[in-house]
């Protein structure tokens, strides 16, 4: 895109975000799967939960959509790519005047980390409303570059393209020089917090934090630190944004730079973190041993495209994984997917407590399948998954009243775990999300 077109492009959607902002929605209502009353009060109840759930923080002057429920705050492994959505959601969402609009929010969970970098180049992993901004982890998952290149091009924000392609570039300086240690190419992981995998048999026996909460420091044990597939996608599908950004920015050098970094942790990964056996991608110890425990690790490896259907041995890769995986029913397709370990795993946590990603179906991995069913050709089964979702939270409400929003639920039931209050906006959006995505609008 040439630099005076994104001007003019950029203008228009300011112009078109201030007309948003005085406005009710322009679509109330998307088409329910049936009449049911319940579709429609818990579509409300959703929304009132993200409205809700968009505050400030201490360390951050405008509003940003928080997690909500138990989590206080904004996480980059998660929060960008939910204000994300919400932003596509935003022709639903009533606006007040002087009430922030999704688009903004949108900016704000992008700006704001980027905002609190450090001097180094480290981003936080966290942005809570008591004030604290970790940086104890690096915990990401979903790309922070990738969904600003994603919003950049939905609002056409020059200044949003400009500040992320230098943030996320110093971020991923930051992660070669600190978490490539053994000197690989790909990217390490020192805790449990590193993935957001709170509670998961892939971490036993590893310590939550980083030592000092200092994510430099990795904890002095034999099989530390690991090289993780998960954290490696993260990065390549960085790598691939910042190239994309690169170029709109005519950055061309920059931008064939990028794509070939992007290339290279792409190969590694499959090279080295892949199971052919298993059909799995695992975590190999500083022993060069495997960590054998299938979790939704395969699903983030798959959430940024790090296999190229074109490719054969890439395509034979993705068909093994998923019938001996994903779409296996005594592994990952269950009724309720993807649990966070397969149910055939000898590790899979039961009785399910509360935050786990021992087993349980996480709202956060159902909202990032979008991101990767439908590339991969799986449109059929992507919407079964996401039926099955919608309907486990309009049943969930109590007395008869509306569906409501957590965090969990089991893989063969759909009945969601109760410990915490509702009010999570990752649960809120998949249900807004995936009716959108279901039926076509109503006129």
């Amino acid at each position: 895109m040439q630099r005076r077109e994104f001007l003019r492009m950029a203008g228009l959607a300011a112009a078109a975000a201030n007309v948003t902002l005085t406005s009710w929605a322009k679509e109330p209502y998307p088409r329910f799967p049936d009449s049911g009353p319940h579709w429609r009060s818990t579509w409300d109840a959703a929304l009132t939960v993200l409205a809700g759930n968009v505050k400030k923080v201490p360390r951050y002057d405008r509003p940003m959509l928080m997690e909500g429920a138990v989590y206080p705050g904004v996480w980059m492994e998660c929060g960008p790519q939910e204000a994300l959505v919400y932003a596509g959601l935003r022709r639903f969402v009533p606006q007040h005047e002087g009430q922030s609009s999704p688009l903004e929010v949108a900016r704000a969970n992008h700006m704001a980390f980027f905002a609190l970098q450090r001097e180094d180049g480290q981003l936080p992993a966290s942005i809570k409303v008591s004030g604290e901004v970790g940086y104890g982890q690096i915990q990401m998952v979903v790309p922070i570059a990738a969904t600003a290149w994603e919003l950049v091009q939905l609002t056409h924000d020059e200044e949003l393209l400009t500040t992320a392609y230098e943030a996320c570039g110093k971020w991923d300086a930051w992660l070669r020089r600190y978490r490539d240690t053994r000197k690989t190419g790909l990217v390490e992981g020192f805790c449990t917090y590193d993935t957001g995998h709170d509670n998961s048999p892939r971490w036993k026996g590893i310590p939550n934090r980083c030592p000092d909460a200092d994510a430099r420091k990795c904890p002095p044990i034999v099989t530390m630190p690991r090289l993780c597939p998960d954290l490696s996608a993260t990065v390549y599908g960085g790598r691939v944004a910042l190239a994309a950004m690169a170029k709109a920015l005519h950055k061309h050098d920059e931008a064939a730079r990028w794509a070939e970094d992007a290339e290279t942790i792409r190969r590694l990964i499959i090279e080295k973190l892949y199971d052919p056996e298993d059909a799995a991608f695992y975590d190999l110890d500083a022993e060069n041993h495997f960590v054998r425990v299938r979790g939704d690790v395969i699903t983030r490896v798959m959430g940024e495209h790090v296999l190229k259907l074109k490719i054969p041995r890439d395509r034979k890769i993705f068909d093994d994984v998923w019938v001996q995986q994903l779409h296996n029913p005594k592994a990952f397709w269950t009724p309720y997917s993807f649990p966070s370990i397969a149910i055939d795993d000898p590790s899979f946590v039961r009785p399910i407590p509360r935050n786990s990603w021992g087993g349980a179906t996480q709202a956060l991995t159902a909202l990032r399948t979008p991101r990767w069913m439908a590339h991969y050709g799986k449109e059929a089964e992507l919407r079964e998954l996401m039926h099955a979702w919608v309907t486990a939270i309009a049943r969930s409400g109590t007395d008869g009243g509306p569906g409501e929003f957590r965090q969990q639920m089991d893989p063969m039931t759909g009945e969601f775990t109760r410990a915490d209050p509702s009010g999570y906006s990752p649960a809120a959006l998949v249900y807004l999300e995936f009716v959108r995505r279901l039926g076509s609008y109503q006129r």
